[in-house]
């Protein structure tokens, strides 16, 4: 999709995982949108009403993620259902 946030969202190095100190699980390719959350959060002592427009940017950025290998998981199962029914 076009202007997604997966898309817009800059790239994280491994080296700034790291230094981020982001869990293993979290270091995909949303982490470069997980960090600035992260260090908002610390800043503002987590407050809930605060850091929205990260969230929430950080959130879609997953979702289109899961959009993405839904997608990919039903290519694969028609792929391999395709094989079966030769």
């Amino acid at each position: 999709m076009a202007g997604s946030a997966a898309e817009v969202s800059p790239r994280a190095t491994r080296e700034e995982m790291r230094d981020a100190k982001l869990p293993i699980a979290y270091r995909d390719s949303c982490a470069g949108l997980l960090i600035p959350l992260n260090r908002c959060r610390v800043d503002t002592y987590y407050l809930p009403w605060k850091c929205n427009d990260e969230r929430h940017s950080y959130e879609k950025c997953q979702y289109e993620e899961f959009k993405k290998r839904v997608t990919k998981m039903n290519e694969l199962r028609e792929a391999k259902d395709g094989m079966r029914s030769n």
